[in-house]
């Protein structure tokens, strides 16, 4: 299959794109390069390009003979998108818009959607599933549900086949250590450990110990970046004309962030201090997945489900690159 990745120089875009290549899939990657990275594409099939620009990605889909898409360009910060919410409005939905529009000029229908569960805002049980009520607490959460709702009424007049993939705290990087995570701001709780690690950070801070949970600190579902790469795979692979797929993808195990502070003390050997801070507005305390749904539909199954293993793959990927992929400043 000829698959055109958005946002496939950015973090989980860029390893599966490699996994679309190893499964004899003929990629092309578009992405901005706003967040992502030259040095994660592979240089003869990256386009530069904004989802804006719809003569751009008409061109790409048929001058390539594009059959599918996988989109994953979008900004991504919850905080951001509450203070900005104009720019995730305009990138997310929008830039989303304009590249199902570009879709549907060229007759392009089959599409894999990078979802979240910020969809479901602050569930009333965990683990969660497909039948929790949708509610996102934050513009980030908004666009995503928004973009689902699009592509629901796309499957119906016009017989795009979808699949939206909710997924959790993607973790972990490639186990040749040359694709990993590299934000600009980072936010995410395992590389923010690890950069203590690096010496690049004092100390981690723990926002809030005091949470109904086993150690007081919050829980989340970390599954593997390989592992959300193979369910997209699978669940393209799946998609015909008026096909819509919604499901969660998550490893159906939770760690709390005290857990994963010592898994990454473990891990690297060193002490990593850390620092209580107060809660954080709107963090729930425990965010896990039942991802039978798309185990059973997709016939996918989390291969890395060890919180050590997932911390031992982006310690490898950080220690050999603690400046990320160096374009900082691009």
């Amino acid at each position: 299959m000829r698959v055109l990745v958005t946002g496939g120089a950015g973090y989980v875009g860029s390893h599966a794109a490699r996994l679309l290549a190893r499964h004899g899939h003929d990629v092309w990657v578009y992405d901005n390069l706003s967040q992502g990275h030259r040095g994660a594409a592979p240089v003869d099939r990256l386009i530069v390009g904004h989802l804006s620009d719809r003569e751009r990605l008409e061109a790409a889909l048929s001058t390539n003979a594009i059959d599918a898409v996988m989109h994953f360009a979008a900004f991504t910060l919850v905080g951001e998108s509450v203070t900005d919410p104009a720019k995730y409005y305009q990138n997310n939905v929008f830039g989303s818009f304009s590249l199902i529009e570009s879709m549907r000029a060229v007759g392009v229908k089959r599409i894999v959607f990078s979802s979240t569960a910020a969809v479901y805002g602050q569930p009333e049980s965990s683990p969660i599933n497909e039948q929790a009520v949708l509610a996102p607490v934050n513009p980030y959460g908004f666009t995503k549900l928004s973009i689902e709702q699009l592509l629901l009424d796309y499957a119906a007049a016009y017989g795009f086949g979808f699949a939206a993939l909710r997924y959790f705290n993607a973790a972990g990087a490639a186990p040749e250590g040359d694709l990993g995570e590299d934000h600009h701001p980072e936010s995410h709780l395992i590389p923010l450990v690890l950069q203590v690690a690096l010496g690049q950070r004092p100390h981690i801070t723990v926002f809030g110990n005091d949470y109904a949970t086993p150690d007081g600190t919050c829980i989340r579902d970390y599954i593997h970046v390989d592992d959300l790469a193979a369910a997209h795979i699978k669940a393209l692979e799946l998609l015909q004309p008026g096909v819509a797929l919604r499901m969660n993808l998550g490893t159906g195990r939770g760690h709390s962030v005290q857990e994963v502070i010592e898994a990454c003390r473990s891990v690297t050997g060193h002490p990593i201090p850390a620092v209580m801070g107060e809660r954080r507005a709107g963090d729930p305390a425990e965010l896990v997945a039942d991802s039978r749904l798309a185990q059973a539909t997709l016939g996918w199954t989390p291969q890395h489900t060890d919180l050590r293993e997932i911390v031992a793959s982006a310690w490898r990927w950080h220690s050999k690159h603690p400046q990320g992929y160096g374009d900082r400043h691009r």
